[in-house]
């Protein structure tokens, strides 16, 4: 666990420190989020963001090669995580040329099949699946390559639609990162095998470089990841998620610590972990598509009615709108691996009190603010200090 934990300090102070030498490169080139109507901050923001996650991503990558831990361990899981760190430079790269010449739709796409054709040319797809009972099931080299490729551009997609709101995208895959570490950790911890692996090491550092990023990232931002940081951190969630398949498998199970049911989770949670944990920008991605093409408009139209609109609409802040996107995308990550490595009452239990508190946060504190605002309005007179200073700021 030690080394994990050296390469998310790296991937982040490597980060936090690249970004300022990516805000000044955006600068020079002209790489700046203009203001627009659909847009919600006020003033041009640069780009660029993405350079300095890939240079977390490498800086991890090269000091996770001298470290015995990971140096001494099958050597696919070094040369596997070069692969992904690979796609995700030349994804990264074609985010640049678009934070700076704004590309369109269709180039962008072809930038992405190609960078998932560099996974799938080094055998980095969807391959094998164990069952319970030991059988193994292989699946067709074109139908895995074209199962790989389906779910890294959808959700390379998922995560960009998200990135609307200061520190949103890169929350929301950080804490995926780290539900994907967790489960590749505890999983092999409780089956007692090799701690060393591609997904955790590619999620740590994932991880890592979101939180470095973040500190810049945060309401009022001073920087915005861009297309080559939201494609690129996409790319590497999914590839990390793919790098499971054969690897993680049913059969052998610890059968104390799994029942049949787990085990059959197990079986498939390569296919569906990335789906999970990014059922909340999955699920914008899947109403942005429908809304947009039942309108008679390009499925790739920009608008203003993602989720995290809608949360602004009705009462949020900006902050406490990343927040609550954030719990909600920490209980669904979370929640499924919890659910999938341990099994009794105070699991669910907690996931359905989780499930509540954030309900609740999501749509009654914004109308309990609202009647507090409303009620300072109208009748100053009537409230405590306390409620005047909250009121002051609500308007």
């Amino acid at each position: 666990m030690r080394a994990y934990v050296l390469l998310f300090l790296v991937a982040a102070v490597v980060t936090y420190l690249l970004t300022v030498v990516a805000r000044e490169f955006a600068m020079r080139t002209g790489a700046v989020a203009k203001v627009r109507d659909r847009d919600v901050h006020a003033v041009p923001i640069p780009y660029m963001g993405g350079v300095a996650m890939l240079g977390g991503l490498v800086a991890a990558y090269l000091v996770a090669r001298e470290l015995p831990f990971l140096a001494d361990a099958p050597d696919f899981v070094l040369e596997d995580t070069g692969v992904v760190i690979l796609a995700g430079a030349l994804i990264c790269v074609v985010g640049v040329v678009d934070d700076i010449f704004e590309l369109d739709a269709l180039t962008k796409l072809g930038g992405q099949v190609l960078a998932t054709a560099i996974l799938v040319g080094f055998n980095l797809q969807y391959s094998l699946i164990t069952f319970p009972d030991g059988t193994q099931f292989s699946i067709d080299p074109a139908q895995g390559a074209l199962l790989t490729g389906l779910v890294v551009i959808t959700v390379v997609n998922a995560v960009n639609f998200i990135d609307g709101l200061d520190g949103l995208a890169a929350g929301v895959v950080g804490i995926g990162a780290l539900a994907l570490f967790l489960f590749c950790y505890q999983f092999t911890r409780i089956n007692d095998i090799g701690r060393a692996s591609t997904a955790a090491l590619l999620t740590v550092a994932l991880a890592g470089a979101c939180a470095g990023f973040l500190i810049h990232n945060w309401h009022p931002a001073r920087l915005f990841m861009g297309d080559s940081g939201s494609m690129l951190i996409g790319l590497i969630l999914a590839a990390s998620a793919v790098t499971l398949s054969g690897s993680y498998s049913a059969g052998g199970l610890n059968v104390n610590a799994f029942d049949a049911s787990t085990a059959l989770l197990v079986t498939f949670l390569p296919l569906l972990l990335p789906l999970t944990i990014l059922v909340v920008p999955l699920v914008d991605l899947v109403l942005a598509v429908v809304r947009r093409t039942r309108a008679g408009r390009s499925p790739f139209a920009a608008d203003k009615k993602h989720l995290h609109h809608r949360l602004l609409e009705i009462g949020h802040s900006q902050r406490r709108a990343v927040l609550i996107m954030w719990l909600w995308a920490g209980l669904m990550s979370f929640g499924s691996v919890f659910v999938t490595l341990y099994r009794g009452p105070v699991v669910i239990g907690g996931v359905i009190v989780a499930t509540a508190l954030i309900v609740l946060l999501t749509f009654v504190l914004p109308k309990i603010r609202g009647e507090r605002t409303d009620k300072l309005l109208e009748a100053p007179e009537d409230l405590t200090p306390l409620e005047k200073q909250v009121g002051d700021q609500r308007i």
